[in-house]
């Protein structure tokens, strides 16, 4: 069982948590993950992109020119797609882009996101975050006591003040225990846990709703 030691916001040791095995320390398949992550990334797009076929195109009825004696190259409508402003040949449609991926598969593609940060010592428990007022110079300097610079902070509840406060960095994210998902794991270097979401992501594995 993994052991990971426990800091204030000041980067003082305050203590040791153990992590559960079946979650922190998961064998790591690269393959499972990316599927994962290309699911997500695919339900993400709207899917809207549209072009206009021959059906839709403005124009046609009568035949450009007769049929022959004109010099010029047969034609039977102006909305060919050979024409300018004429159709688009196999265009895109709308169309939804979600795939779907086994709640288990999902599950196990977490486990494996977070057990990379484990192995890669880039997971962080901290006690708690205090902030004396919602800004973000506030929250940039617990940052540089901490050492981080590119990391995804997951809290127990949501906090309007944490939230607000590290609204205005790009590098850093904040998001609850229950919207904890593969994609921002992977996509940020390092990973930080409030001692009560290690509780709480435990509990969700348990409840098979990961």
């Amino acid at each position: 069982m993994a052991t990971v030691k426990v800091y204030d916001q000041q980067k003082q040791e305050s203590g040791e948590l153990q992590l559960p095995p079946e979650i922190f320390e998961v064998e790591v398949k690269p393959e499972v993950v990316h599927l994962v992550v290309r699911a997500q990334l695919a339900a993400r797009r709207a899917g809207t992109h549209s072009a206009k076929t021959r059906a839709y195109v403005s124009g046609g009825g009568s035949k450009p020119w007769k049929q022959k004696g004109t010099g010029r190259a047969r034609s039977g409508s102006n909305r060919s797609p050979v024409w300018r402003g004429g159709a688009i040949v196999f265009g895109p449609t709308p169309r939804s882009y979600v795939f779907k991926v086994n709640r288990k598969v999902r599950q196990k593609a977490l486990a494996m996101a977070l057990s990379a940060r484990v192995s890669e010592d880039k997971l962080m428990v901290l006690k708690g975050i205090e902030l004396p007022e919602a800004k973000t110079k506030h929250f940039a300097k617990m940052l540089k006591q901490l050492e981080l610079s590119n990391a995804l902070f997951v809290l127990p509840k949501e906090s309007a003040s944490v939230e607000r406060a590290a609204h205005n960095l790009q590098s850093i994210k904040v998001i609850t225990a229950d919207k904890l998902n593969v994609l921002d794991v992977v996509t940020y270097k390092e990973l930080v846990l409030l001692e009560p979401t290690v509780g709480l992501v435990t509990q969700r594995f348990a409840s098979k709703e990961a």
